[in-house]
C-alpha cells in the first residue's frame, strides 16, 4: 500500500509504540491514585506535558491534554468567544467553523473573513474587521488542511495585539505541529495539537493556553487536568503522543526538506493538462491538493485504490459533502474533482512516482469516458 492521505491520519509510529506499552501493561495505573503506580504515572505525564511545551519553545503557556484537536477547538473558541464579535475564516476544520456557526446560531456577532486562491486568509481583510473595533476572540488556523496554506499566526497575533491587547487569539495548529519549524509566540493565547496527524494514536490531543487565561472546562468530574478537563488520563495515548513528536522534532528540518522533495517530484511528474494545482509554492509541502478537470474526485479515490493507493479528496471531516466549502471559498466553485495528496517522510520517491503517474493514467481514462 502506499499510502498518501496523512493529513487525514497517520499510521502510529512502531518505535513510540513500543516505547510506550509499559504503560497498557505492567504500568497500567490510574493516574490520579495516591499509590506509588499512580504517582509514577502522574511524573510520566507531567515528562510528556513538559516536552509539548519544549517543542513549542514556550514559557508562556500550559498545556493540558484533550481527546483530540476538536476538542481542544471547541473548548478554546466556548470558553473565550462569548461577547462581541467573533472573527474567523472561510477555511477553518470543521471543529472551528462548526463551532462559530454554532455561536451564531445562539445569536452572536460572528464574522467569517474570506479566502486567496491558495486557501490563506484574506489577511487584509482580517486586520480591516478588527480594526473596526468591538472584536473580543479570533481563530485563524495555521496550516490549512485542505489546501496547505500556511498563516504566519505568530505574525497576525502581533499585529492583532497592537489594535486592541484584549482580542483573545486562537489558531488550529493540528497540520502544522510537528511539521512545520515553529516557535509558539507569547502572542497566541490558545492552540490546538493532535497526536494522530504526527504518527501518534487517534484519541489524544492537547490545548496550550496562556497561563493568565481562565479556561473554562467542557468536562466536569475528577478534576484531571488543572481541574480544565476531567476524566482519567490516557496515559498510554499520552506518552505515545510524546515519544511520537520527540522522533519528529529530533529532525523536524530534515524531515521538512523530505517531504518538500517528494511533493516537488509529485508535482513534476502530475499533468497539468489533466489537474489544476490549488496549493503553491507558500503552502506546506506535507499537502498537495489538485483538480481533476471534470471528474469526480471520489471515483479517482476508488480507482487509485485497486492500486493499492490510498489519496483524500478534501477533509475527511467533510467527506460526506459533494463539494467542499473551503475550495469554494478558494474560488473554484463546484468543484468536485478534488483530490488531497498528503505526505510523510517516510515515504519512497518510486512510491511517490508511481502513484502520480497513475493518477495520471486514471484520470486521463476516465476523461475519455466522459467524453464518450
Amino acid at each position: 500500500m502506499i499510502y498518501l492521505d496523512n493529513a487525514a491520519t497517520t499510521q502510529p509510529l512502531p518505535s513510540a509504540l513500543k516505547e510506550a506499552e509499559k504503560f497498557n501493561n505492567e504500568c497500567f495505573f490510574n493516574p490520579s491514585a495516591l499509590y506509588r503506580g499512580g504517582l509514577e504515572n502522574s511524573k510520566a505525564i507531567a515528562a510528556a506535558r513538559e516536552f509539548i511545551l519544549k517543542s513549542l519553545r514556550t514559557v508562556s503557556h500550559e498545556c493540558i491534554f484533550t481527546s483530540c484537536g476538536s476538542e481542544s477547538d471547541n473548548q478554546a473558541i466556548f470558553s473565550f468567544a462569548k461577547r462581541g464579535t467573533l472573527v474567523t475564516t472561510q477555511g477553518e476544520h470543521s471543529a472551528v467553523y462548526k463551532s462559530f456557526l454554532e455561536l451564531k446560531n445562539r445569536g452572536a456577532d460572528v464574522k467569517f473573513v474570506s479566502l486567496n486562491k491558495n486557501g490563506s486568509v484574506n489577511e487584509d481583510e482580517l486586520l480591516e474587521t478588527i480594526a473596526k473595533g468591538g472584536v473580543r476572540f479570533v481563530s485563524v488556523v495555521h496550516v490549512n488542511n485542505e489546501t496547505g496554506a500556511i498563516n504566519d499566526v505568530n505574525a497576525l497575533a502581533k499585529t492583532i495585539k497592537l489594535i486592541d491587547k484584549n482580542i483573545v487569539f486562537h489558531s488550529d495548529g493540528v497540520q502544522a505541529y510537528g511539521k512545520l519549524p515553529f516557535r509558539l509566540s507569547s502572542d497566541i493565547d490558545l492552540y490546538s495539537v493532535s497526536a494522530h496527524k504526527i504518527n501518534g494514536l487517534k484519541g489524544v490531543g492537547a490545548l496550550l493556553k496562556k497561563k493568565n487565561l481562565a479556561l473554562s472546562p467542557l468536562i466536569y468530574g475528577g478534576g484531571q487536568e488543572y481541574g480544565l478537563r476531567s476524566g482519567t488520563e490516557n496515559v498510554f495515548g499520552i506518552k505515545v503522543f510524546e515519544y511520537a513528536a520527540r522522533e519528529k522534532l529530533s529532525d523536524i528540518n530534515g524531515y521538512y526538506d523530505k517531504v518538500s522533495a517528494l511533493n516537488a517530484a509529485f508535482k513534476e511528474v502530475l499533468d497539468k493538462s489533466l489537474f489544476t494545482v490549488i496549493s503553491d509554492e507558500k503552502c506546506s509541502p506535507y499537502i498537495l491538493c489538485v483538480s481533476a478537470n471534470g471528474v469526480k474526485g471520489e471515483v479517482i479515490l476508488h480507482m487509485l485504490e485497486e492500486f493499492g493507493i490510498i489519496v483524500g479528496n478534501g477533509s475527511a471531516c467533510s467527506s460526506k459533502n459533494r463539494f467542499s466549502r473551503v475550495i469554494d471559498a478558494c474560488g473554484y466553485k463546484n468543484n468536485d474533482g478534488i483530490v488531497r495528496i498528503s505526505f510523510n517522510p517516510y515515504l519512497e520517491k518510486s512510491d511517490v512516482v508511481f502513484a502520480v503517474e497513475k493518477l495520471n493514467e486514471c484520470v486521463e481514462k476516465l476523461g475519455k469516458v466522459m467524453k464518450k
